[in-house]
């Protein structure tokens, strides 16, 4: 009975940030990875149903989105061309760099997001520490993988994986000398669930390609890291034992987090991809004539969303809260269905499918919600002990290294050339896919 309220759990978080990943497509960088990041991480604290952790969910949320977030300087445009090669060789590394890069994501989210859920006032992160170690841990991999051993993956693209990597190796070493076994448990099944999303998702983008069928395939690819992600981590925050979290927490420490998400990450969105020449370019395409006011909506209609849902957020969780707020359910709930429907309003203003149906993946999102909000109520919280085994998670690593191998001969051998496909050995690039 554990184990079917354990997958479920798993499925419809997976559908929460697999379908926020998708809406992250359109947007891409840091901010669209954070603000979906944190829908992941809302999504999560609803199906664990604990009560001592709904007092920390803005701090909790606000951590997992920064280290879902910080894998967005990662560049990947080219890797997927690598994957949509018509010979193993150039399939193979592709997925499997793919499995690197979505590893990343998830690995450094997943583990800030179990950091934030471990950290009590008795035993608190050293939040400051951490943060300095993983920018060390940024400049010398970084150095010395791609300045002096030029251990390039994504040439001539940025090699900001490099610095991905030495975070995700700094905060290892911070898990593991803290004793944050739950934590790392997180951390290594969301990473494994984000590397195998987007190696699995490439898979499919190809396929699609292959199938003629006119849909947005990249789409799907974004879906499949946000839905084996948030499935990754949620078995790891479920199959782990975490000391109990006060209730109740200080009212001014809500604030920064508060104003974190609902803020700073969503004007950051509006202000890189609501610019006016975008906009223009954007409705002239879909024939809008000169002129007509859907300019002036398209262009500060989500600026007008941003501070108004702001204003009521701020009043809810902090103007009108005692000098110790205890959060419930339906504070988390609230803030959840609003967060992931601002998001993906965005990207029906941004895509202009509010006038115009030639996006028909954005009617997809409207779909998931009303899913995501017909089964999230139904989740039980599912908790199991499960200990670590670094032997156990080395075999499962190599049967997934042998599946993706499994999945490059299928794609490699199912087309001829592909448009955007790229070769990283035995040839010239073709043509570049766009980031």
């Amino acid at each position: 009975m554990k184990n079917k309220q354990l997958y479920f759990s798993m499925l419809v978080v997976g559908i929460s940030l697999g379908t926020a990943w998708a809406v992250r497509g359109q947007f891409g960088h840091e901010h669209g990875a954070a603000w979906a990041g944190g829908i992941g991480c809302l999504s999560l604290l609803l199906v664990a149903k604990r009560g001592d952790w709904y007092g920390k969910f803005l701090s909790a949320t606000m951590a997992g989105a920064l280290g879902w977030g910080v894998g967005g300087i990662m560049s990947y445009g080219i890797v997927v061309g690598y994957g949509r090669a018509d010979d193993f060789v150039n399939a193979y590394y592709g997925l499997m760099m793919l499995f690197v890069i979505g590893g990343l994501y998830g690995y450094i989210g997943g583990g800030l997001f179990g950091l934030a859920l471990a950290s009590t006032a008795k035993n608190p992160v050293k939040w400051a520490n951490l943060l300095v170690e993983m920018v060390a841990g940024a400049v010398l991999f970084y150095f010395f993988m791609i300045t002096e051993f030029e251990w390039f993956m994504t040439p001539p693209r940025s090699e900001m994986w490099a610095a991905c990597f030495g975070m995700a190796v700094a905060l290892t070493w911070f898990l593991v000398r803290h004793q944050q076994s739950s934590a790392l448990r997180v951390a290594i099944f969301s990473g494994l669930g984000g590397g195998f999303g987007f190696a699995f998702g490439n898979f499919l983008q190809v396929l699609g390609s292959v199938s003629g069928i006119k849909f947005n395939f990249w789409n799907v690819m974004e879906y499949s890291i946000g839905f084996f992600g948030g499935a990754g981590m949620t078995y790891g925050t479920l199959t782990s034992s975490w000391e109990k979290s006060e209730p109740t927490q200080n009212k001014s420490a809500q604030l920064f987090p508060l104003l974190m998400l609902t803020l700073l990450i969503p004007y950051t969105m509006w202000q890189q991809n609501f610019d006016a020449e975008g906009v223009y370019k954007l409705l002239s395409k879909l024939n809008v004539p000169d002129g007509s006011p859907l300019f002036a909506f398209t262009n500060w209609s989500g600026l007008v969303l941003i501070l108004l849902s702001t204003t009521i957020w701020l009043y809810k969780y902090f103007v009108s809260q005692p000098s110790s707020v205890n959060y419930g359910y339906k504070e988390v709930y609230t803030f959840f269905v609003g967060h992931l429907s601002l998001y993906i309003l965005f990207s029906l203003i941004d895509t202009g499918a509010f006038i115009s149906t030639y996006r028909i993946e954005q009617y997809l999102y409207v779909v998931n919600l009303v899913v995501i909000l017909l089964l999230i109520n139904k989740t039980q919280p599912g908790f199991t002990n499960r200990t670590n085994n670094v032997n156990k998670w080395s075999v499962n690593m190599v049967a997934v290294a042998l599946f993706i191998a499994l999945l490059a001969l299928v794609a490699s051998n199912s087309h001829e050339e592909l448009k955007g496909a790229q070769k990283r050995f035995g040839a010239e690039p073709v043509e570049e896919v766009a980031k």
